[in-house]
């Protein structure tokens, strides 16, 4: 493994699990003419896996000295474009450009396409725990949505995103809002360098078609939730009446119109309820102006 002092502020930690890195791949089920965007890519020992097995390989990088170990690594493998930026801040279609722009001869053919003719594509990564939950809402959140995400989170994380009604959070919800989420194998710290502190667990999101419940106005629907969720430990009726600064009465008799009994807590909802609060809630809750991924 190459020298390298990774910066704890970046929160890196290398996979050197060969057994992990291969539970991974068969995860992502990945075929020759798959578009693969990869999110810190570290020293490419999954980039170059992902090579192998993928048309195209997207790997975005934010620290300037992994880019250029990266691509005197990976020189060989002409399918694969390194990104220097921060993710955050680059469009999936952006990316998407990039795939277009740098395929080999002839390596686009049968590639994949979404609606609005742009390519279809998986998310493969192994995750800097601290930007886990901004990264999956970029994508699941973006008109340019991948078909699945395949990603490395820390075991708590993953297990907050499965999470069924009586646990739910904003993240779960925001999640299972765009597709399954299903927790594949548990990965020890051991198998990373530096060790982390935590365990991690291998992540894949089905990526629906569309949402299971229909809402004209996202934003709304989810600053609604945010909304839900704003005192976590009182119930709903209270939570929704301190963000809203509604009289708590009102918000009572506007829950039962809803169906929802307003003495439940707000991580006992599922999807369906929700949308029900929010169409009954709607003259309430304008959010034109809400950025609904915000942190959970």
């Amino acid at each position: 493994m190459v020298n390298v002092r990774p910066k704890k502020r970046l929160g890196q930690y290398f996979l050197s699990d060969e057994h992990v890195l291969r539970d991974i791949l068969s995860v992502a089920e990945l075929n020759p003419t798959d578009v693969v965007v990869e999110v810190g890519p570290g020293l490419g020992i999954l980039t170059k896996e992902l090579a192998k097995q993928a048309a195209k390989v997207i790997a975005v990088e934010i620290d300037a000295r992994l880019v250029s170990i990266l691509t005197k690594k990976l020189s060989s493998f002409p399918n694969v474009k390194i990104v220097h930026g921060d993710i955050l801040k680059i469009s999936p279609e952006q990316l998407l450009e990039a795939a277009r722009e740098f395929l080999p001869h002839n390596a686009g053919r049968g590639l994949k396409t979404c609606p609005g003719s742009l390519q279809s594509y998986k998310v493969v990564a192994n995750l800097p725990y601290y930007i886990t939950s901004p990264v999956l809402r970029h994508f699941l959140g973006a008109s340019a949505k991948p078909s699945m995400m395949v990603v490395m989170v820390q075991k708590e994380v993953g297990e907050a995103i499965v999470a069924a009604s009586g646990k739910m959070s904003l993240l779960s919800l925001n999640v299972q809002f765009y597709g399954k989420p299903i927790i594949t194998a548990y990965v020890s710290a051991d198998s990373f360098s530096p060790r982390p502190r935590v365990d991690s667990v291998i992540l894949r999101i089905n990526v629906y078609p569309k949402p299971p419940v229909e809402v004209s106005d996202v934003a709304s629907f989810f600053h609604t939730i945010s909304c839900g969720f704003s005192s976590r430990r009182k119930q709903l009726r209270n939570s929704l009446a301190q963000a809203l600064k509604m009289p708590p009465d009102e918000v009572t008799l506007l829950l039962e119109k809803a169906g929802v009994e307003a003495k439940r807590r707000a991580e006992t909802l599922n999807l369906e309820e929700w949308k029900k609060i929010w169409e009954t809630f709607a003259p309430f809750t304008k959010a034109e102006n809400v950025n609904h991924l915000r942190a959970s």
